[in-house]
């Protein structure tokens, strides 16, 4: 059984749906704007939620010393070949064995995809994503970060790891005109 509509039907049919568009748009027309003072005010009330995932960096040791060992497992796991390792085998001077050492980790920030597979295959415990989201450069070389010879120290903002300032829910950092 087919729904024919009479031409009155489908002109009563438009009309209501029309209604309900123009009432909202209205209602969103009359409610007051909002603009976030996002670089002026950034340290005071900016939150960034802890499992964001904005840039790889190593996890160190208490020495400072970081904890890969060169096993190669994250640059196999990255899908678009972000990570490029560098190692060389060297003799260990108490065993005698022949053992992998890391010359050079090189990150692509620009190419990366944040998925994470990187950290989860890696067996050390050695590679982590921070929160730090403010990674912005003019030229593209400066994204490429060689992880084992800088050291971080934490981001542009203030309590960034620990996800920035108080989540404070229904309350933004606004200018309303």
């Amino acid at each position: 059984m087919e729904n024919k509509q009479t031409y009155f039907g489908e002109i009563l049919s438009t009309v209501k749906s029309l209604t309900t568009g123009m009432r909202v748009t209205l209602k969103e027309y009359l409610l007051p704007k909002s603009t976030e003072q996002y670089p002026e005010n950034r340290k005071t009330t900016l939150h960034v939620a802890k499992r964001h995932r904005g840039r790889l960096v190593f996890k160190r040791n208490e020495d400072g010393s970081h904890k890969c060992v060169g096993c190669t497992m994250c640059e196999k796991a990255c899908p678009n070949e972000t990570i490029k390792l560098v190692t060389t085998m060297v003799e260990d001077a108490e065993t005698g064995k022949k053992k992998r050492q890391l010359v050079d980790y090189q990150y692509n920030l620009g190419d990366c995809m944040f998925c994470q597979l990187c950290t989860n295959s890696c067996n050390f415990d050695a590679i982590e994503f921070t929160n730090d989201f403010e990674n912005a450069v003019f030229d593209r070389d400066k994204l490429v970060l060689h992880l084992d010879k800088e050291k971080y120290e934490g981001g542009s903002l203030p309590n960034l790891i620990e996800g920035g300032a108080e989540l404070q829910i229904g309350k933004f950092n606004t200018k309303t005109k």
